[in-house]
C-alpha cells in the first residue's frame, strides 16, 4: 500500500499531500534538534557538521542537520524548548489533516482487496471441505446402500421402487448466487398436445379452431424430423462469472459508485449481473460508463437494463466466453403454450433458461428487423416452420413475399400456400392488395352473420354443418410474411404503405396476420404509420443506436451479439426482453417441407394472384412507353442520365411549362423510371446509366 504512495498518479490526484507530507518533516527535524540541544548544550552543529564533511564520516549525532540548527535556534530564543514542542504538534496536526484523506482512502482500498481475497479463499477451502465431505457421505451411503441390496437378495425380498439415496448436486460456491439454468425435460413430444394454461385476459375471444373431417388423413410433422443439438455444459463460466463480479466492483468503486452485486443469471449467450445501488446513486452514473466497463472486462459490448422491470436492481449484461446454441428441436419440446392457439409459437430462450412464446393472434403483427448475419432469416424460418408442425393446410394459409428470390423458394408446393412464393417487388404489391381485398370480404360475412371475429364465424359454420347435410368451409388464418420490406418500399414504396396500415388496423378480427422482415431498419423503410400499426417488434443485431431506435425506440440492439440474440418487444409490454433464438438448419427445414409435400399436392387459389407484371419478367427488359408526347424519350434520357429527377429540372432542360413537366414525370413514373414524389426531395431514379433497374432488370433502350 505505502509504495502506491509514491507513484506519480498519486500525488496528482491528491495535490495536498506533498505539502502535508513537508510539514511533518520539518516538524520531525525541530524535535530532533530540540533532543540534540538537550544532549549537547554548548556543541555548535554546524562546526561539527563541517568537521564530519572534511573527514569524509559521521562521527556526531547532529539533531536536524542544517535545517534543523538553522529553524531551531531562532524558535528556542522565541518560545522557549517547551513552546517548539508546541509548534511542532500544531504543524503535525495540519500535516494529517492534508494527508489523512488520500490516506485513509488508500487504507480503506488496500484492507477491502484483503478481506474479500481473504474471503474467497476461505469460501474456496469451506467448499473443497463440503465437497470431500459430500463424496465420503455418498460412499458411505452407497456402501449401505449396496449391503442392503444384498441382504434383501439373500432374503428374496422385492426391492424398493425408489432410490435409496438422492444425489445433491447443489451447492453453494460463493456468497453470490450464480444461476445457471437447465433446459427443463418436457413430458411429451408434440407441443400442440401440451393442456392449456391459465389463459391471459383480452378484449376479444382467443382465436382456436377444432381439427376438420376433411384432414383426418392428414398428418402433421414430427419432432423426429428435426435434428437434435447436444446441450452445451456452461458450468465453465463459473470462475469467469467470480472473476467479472470482482472487476465490477472494483471498477464501480474506483469511480466512487457505491454498489454491489446480487446475483449473476448465465444465459445461452451472455451472463446477466444484477448490481443493488446504494440509496442517492444516480441511475445515469452507472448507465454512462458501459464503455469504462466494457474496457475493464475486456468484453465485446456490455449492455445495461436500468433498472429491471420489477426489481430495484439494474442489470448488467456481459457476453459469455462460448456460447451456447440453442436448437430448434430443444426450443419446440420445451415450450410451455398458454393457450391451445394456433399460432403460439416459440421464439427464443430467455437467460433464465425458460422459452419464451408469442401468440400471433394477440401481437397481432410482427416486425423483425437486423443487420445481413444477424439470424433475421433463421428466425423467419423457425416461426413458418413452428406453424407448419401445429397447423392443418385448411386451418393456416401463407402468403409469402420474397424479393431475393432464395430465402423462401422451399415453401413452394406445400398445401399451405395461397399463391407460389411472390418474388417480384411490384407483383408483392398487388398480392398485398389482394390481401386486402379479402380482409373486406371476410368483414362482409362477419356482418351477415353477424359476429364479430373470425372465431366467431367459424363456430356458427361448425354448427350449422353439424345441424344440416351441407357442409361449408371454415375461413383459415393467413399469415403474410415478407421477407425483405425494403426492396418493395422502394419500387412502389405508395402502394405497400397503404396495403401494410390497412392490412394492421383491421386485418386481426378477420384472421390475417403480418410478419414483416428488413436488413434496413431506416425511416424510409419503417415508416411512422407502419411501427404505430405494427407494434410488436424484434430487433436483432443492427450497426448503430439510430437503427435500434427505429425498430423498438429504444436503444440496445447495437450491443446485441449477432447469431440468434434478439430483442423481443410484444405489444404488452414496455421494455424489451433479451432472448437467444433457436437455430434451425435448412436440412430441418427441408425435412419438414418434404414431409408435407409427400401427404399433400399445392392447392393454389386463383383469387390471389396478382397476374403478370407489367414489365416483361421473362426477359428482364422494359417495355417501351406508348406515351404521345415526343419529348418522353428525351426526359427519360436525361432524368437517367443525371440519376435525378424533379418538375422543375425537366422545365429547365426541356424548356416547357410546369403543367407538360408535370405530365411528363407522373409518365416517367408509370413507366417504372422514378419513384414516386417523396416532399420537396427530388424523386429516386430507379433506372441505372447502364441502363439496369435497381431490382436487377435491365433496361430495354429499344
Amino acid at each position: 500500500m505505502f509504495m502506491t504512495v509514491f507513484k506519480k498518479d498519486f500525488f496528482r490526484e491528491n495535490k495536498r499531500f506533498l505539502p502535508g507530507l513537508a510539514l511533518f518533516f520539518f516538524g520531525l527535524l525541530l524535535v530532533f534538534h530540540a533532543r540534540y540541544d538537550v544532549l549537547s548544550p554548548n556543541k555548535n552543529a554546524l562546526v561539527l557538521a563541517m568537521s564530519d564533511l572534511k573527514k569524509g564520516q559521521v562521527t556526531h549525532f547532529l539533531g536536524g542537520g542544517f535545517l534543523g540548527d538553522l529553524f531551531f535556534g531562532p524558535a528556542k530564543a522565541l518560545f522557549s524548548v517547551i513552546g517548539v514542542y508546541i509548534i511542532v504538534g500544531i504543524l503535525w496536526l495540519v500535516a494529517l489533516y492534508l494527508m489523512a484523506p488520500a490516506l485513509i482512502a488508500r487504507l480503506r482500498i488496500f484492507l477491502k482487496r484483503n478481506i474479500s481475497e481473504t474471503r474467497t479463499r476461505m469460501a474456496d477451502r469451506a467448499e473443497a471441505k463440503r465437497a470431500a465431505a459430500l463424496l465420503e457421505e455418498k460412499a458411505k451411503a452407497q456402501e449401505e446402500a449396496e449391503r442392503n441390496l444384498r441382504a434383501m437378495e439373500a432374503e428374496e425380498v422385492p426391492l424398493p421402487s425408489e432410490p435409496l439415496f438422492e444425489e445433491n448436486t447443489t451447492s453453494d460456491f460463493s456468497e453470490i448466487p450464480i444461476a445457471i439454468p437447465d433446459t427443463p425435460v418436457s413430458p411429451t413430444k408434440e407441443m400442440a398436445a401440451i393442456q392449456p394454461q391459465e389463459e391471459v385476459e383480452d378484449d376479444q375471444e382467443p382465436i382456436s379452431f377444432e381439427r376438420s373431417v376433411d384432414n383426418e388423413f392428414y398428418q402433421l410433422p414430427t419432432i423426429d424430423l428435426l435434428e437434435e443439438i447436444p446441450t452445451k455444459n456452461q458450468a465453465g463460466e463459473r470462475e469467469n462469472v467470480r472473476k467479472n463480479i470482482q472487476i465490477l466492483e472494483r471498477t464501480l468503486e474506483s469511480f466512487k459508485i457505491s454498489a454491489s452485486v446480487e446475483s449473476a443469471v448465465v444465459g445461452p449467450s451472455v451472463t446477466k449481473y444484477e448490481i443493488k445501488l446504494a440509496t442517492g446513486v444516480k441511475v445515469s452514473r452507472v448507465v454512462n460508463l458501459s464503455d469504462d466497463l466494457a474496457l475493464a472486462l475486456a468484453a465485446k459490448d456490455v449492455r445495461i437494463e436500468a433498472p429491471i422491470p420489477g426489481k430495484s436492481l439494474i442489470g448488467i449484461e456481459i457476453p459469455n466466453s462460448e456460447v451456447a446454441t440453442v436448437g430448434f428441436r430443444e426450443l419446440w419440446e420445451n415450450a410451455q403454450p398458454k393457450t391451445n392457439s394456433l399460432l403460439e409459437l416459440p421464439l427464443g430462450k430467455a437467460l433464465d433458461g425458460t422459452i419464451r412464446t408469442f401468440d400471433m393472434t394477440r401481437m397481432p403483427h410482427l416486425l423483425v428487423a437486423g443487420s445481413t448475419g444477424s439470424g433475421k432469416s433463421v428466425a423467419v424460418n423457425g416461426i413458418i416452420t413452428s406453424i407448419l408442425m401445429k397447423a392443418l393446410p385448411s386451418e393456416v394459409k401463407f402468403l409469402m413475399v420474397d424479393p431475393k428470390m432464395v430465402e423462401l423458394s422451399v415453401y413452394n408446393d406445400i398445401p399451405h400456400l395461397l399463391i407460389p412464393v411472390v418474388t417480384n417487388p411490384r407483383k408483392a404489391s398487388r398480392a398485398l392488395q389482394k390481401v386486402v381485398d379479402e380482409m373486406e370480404n371476410r368483414y362482409e360475412l362477419f356482418s351477415q352473420a353477424g359476429v364479430r371475429n373470425i372465431a366467431g364465424y367459424n363456430e356458427k359454420i361448425e354448427k350449422y354443418n353439424a345441424q344440416s347435410n351441407e357442409k361449408y368451409q371454415t375461413l383459415p388464418l393467413i399469415v403474410v410474411i415478407v421477407d425483405e420490406l425494403s426492396d418493395l418500399m422502394m419500387v412502389a414504396s405508395k402502394e405497400v404503405e397503404d396495403a401494410i396500415i390497412r392490412l394492421g388496423q383491421k386485418a386481426r378480427a378477420a384472421g390475417i396476420h403480418m410478419i414483416l422482415a428488413t436488413q434496413r431498419p431506416s425511416v424510409d423503410v419503417i415508416s411512422g404509420l407502419i411501427k404505430a400499426n405494427v407494434p410488436s417488434r424484434v430487433a436483432f443485431a443492427v450497426s448503430s443506436g439510430t437503427d435500434s431506435r427505429t425498430i423498438i425506440d429504444t436503444n440496445g440492439a447495437e450491443k446485441l451479439l449477432g447469431r440468434g440474440d434478439m430483442l423481443f418487444k410484444p405489444i404488452d409490454e414496455n421494455h424489451p426482453v433479451r432472448l437467444q433464438g433457436a437455430f434451425l438448419s435448412d436440412s430441418d427445414v427441408e425435412s419438414v417441407v418434404n414431409f408435407i409435400k409427400n401427404q399433400s399436392q399445392a392447392d393454389y387459389d386463383e383469387s390471389f394472384d396478382p397476374g403478370e407484371a407489367e414489365e416483361d419478367s421473362s426477359r428482364g427488359t422494359a417495355a417501351p412507353s406508348n406515351s404521345a408526347d415526343p419529348l418522353f424519350e428525351e426526359a427519360r434520357n436525361m432524368v437517367i442520365s443525371a440519376q435525378k429527377a424533379s418538375t422543375a429540372q425537366l422545365q429547365r432542360a426541356l424548356k416547357v411549362g410546369f403543367n407538360r413537366a408535370s405530365d411528363l414525370m407522373n409518365e416517367l413514373e408509370a413507366a417504372g423510371i422514378v419513384g414516386p414524389a417523396k416532399g420537396t426531395t427530388p424523386r429516386k431514379v430507379l433506372v441505372t446509366k447502364d441502363g439496369e433497374f435497381l431490382e436487377g432488370q435491365e433496361f430495354d433502350e429499344a
